[in-house]
C-alpha cells in the first residue's frame, strides 16, 4: 500500500481546522490543505496524495468536479466527499464517479476514522447516516440490479404515468407483454398486488434507475 499521505479541502475554516486536529491526533499523516477547489485540484494534481478529503461545494471547484477530473485522468487519489447536503441525486453521483468515500458534515469528525480505514483497505465507505435519510438501501440496490433491462425501461416509463398501452407503443411490444413485465417486476420487488402498489414504489424510488 502507498504511504498513507492525506490532504484536506474545505471552505469553512472551523471545519477544516478540526478535520486536521483530529486527524493529526489519530497519527495521520495530513500532508496539505486547501479553502477552495481549484487549490485543492491543483495539489492533487502536483502531488497525488493516497487520500484526499474533499468538501463538496467549494468555491472555483467542487469537490464532485475534483472527483471526475481524478477519474476522467486516471489520478489514484481516492477521494472521500464531505456534504451538508442530503439530496439523493448528491449521493448517486458520487457513486457513479467512483469516490470511495461519502460522508455527512454532521458526523464527519466521528465517522472519518473508520471511512479512513475502510478506503484504505480498498473498501468504499459511503455513510450509513445518509443511507438512512435517503431511503436507500443496498438490498433495494441488489434486487434492483436484477431487473432485466426491459423492466428496467417499463418501470421509467411507468414513473412518467404512462398507460400500459403507452409503455407498449413506446416500446414496441403488446400491452399484454408489458403486463407480464408489471407482474415479473412486482414479484421481483416483494410488492403487494394491491392496485397502485406498484406506481407509488415507482415514485418513491424513481431516482434508483432513472
Amino acid at each position: 500500500m502507498r504511504k498513507l499521505e492525506i490532504f484536506i479541502a474545505d471552505d469553512h475554516p472551523i471545519l477544516l481546522k478540526g478535520l486536521e486536529d483530529l486527524l493529526i491526533e489519530k497519527k495521520m499523516n495530513v500532508i496539505g490543505k486547501a479553502i477552495n477547489g481549484q487549490d485543492a485540484l491543483n495539489f492533487i494534481i502536483k502531488n497525488e496524495p493516497y487520500i484526499a478529503i474533499l468538501d463538496v461545494e467549494m468555491p472555483k471547484k467542487s469537490g464532485i468536479e475534483i472527483a471526475q477530473y481524478c477519474k476522467l485522468n486516471k489520478i489514484a487519489t481516492k477521494i472521500i466527499l464531505i456534504t451538508l447536503y442530503k439530496e439523493i441525486d448528491l449521493y448517486l453521483m458520487a457513486k457513479k464517479i467512483g469516490v470511495f468515500g461519502y460522508i455527512l458534515k454532521e458526523f464527519a469528525l466521528e465517522e472519518i476514522e473508520t471511512c479512513i480505514k475502510s478506503v484504505t483497505n480498498n473498501i468504499p465507505y459511503f455513510s450509513e447516516e445518509i443511507k438512512k435519510h435517503i431511503g436507500f438501501t443496498e438490498e433495494t440496490n441488489a434486487v434492483l440490479k436484477e431487473l432485466s433491462l426491459p423492466e428496467k425501461r417499463v418501470l421509467k416509463l411507468i414513473s412518467e404515468h404512462k398507460t400500459n398501452k403507452e409503455i407498449g407503443h413506446l416500446l414496441f411490444i403488446s400491452h399484454r407483454t408489458v403486463e407480464k413485465y408489471r407482474s415479473k417486476i412486482i414479484l421481483k420487488l416483494d410488492l403487494s398486488h394491491v392496485s397502485g402498489a406498484l406506481l407509488s414504489w415507482v415514485l418513491k424510488n424513481k431516482h434508483l434507475f432513472n
